[in-house]
């Protein structure tokens, strides 16, 4: 996509900024915000849709798994836990951020 054209991402009611809660990577100059199988970045008066990046969640001491205090979520073809406001799924020895 064009600097003119991106994909917007509608109906978005939270707003992000550091310590929101939110898992969040620098990219290319800006913030995007990791949440709900979502990354977006704030532009003007709206949030833009942007690829999902692959985002370890460091210093996870807890193993996530059937019957753990954590609510399992289905996502794809894996299971996400839910943990502290975020989403982690297991992925090669450590946890990703969803």
């Amino acid at each position: 996509m064009s600097a003119t054209t991106h994909k917007v991402h509608a109906g978005h009611e939270h707003e992000h900024s550091a310590g929101c809660g939110h898992a969040s990577v620098q990219r290319e100059g800006h913030t995007d915000y990791v949440h709900e199988g979502h990354a977006h970045a704030p532009h003007e008066d709206h949030y833009d849709e942007h690829p999902f990046p692959h985002l370890v969640h460091d210093d996870h001491g807890h193993a996530h798994e059937p019957g753990c205090e954590h609510g399992a979520v289905s996502h794809g073809d894996h299971i996400d836990y839910v943990h502290g406001g975020h989403r982690h799924a297991a992925h090669d020895g450590h946890y990703d951020e969803h």
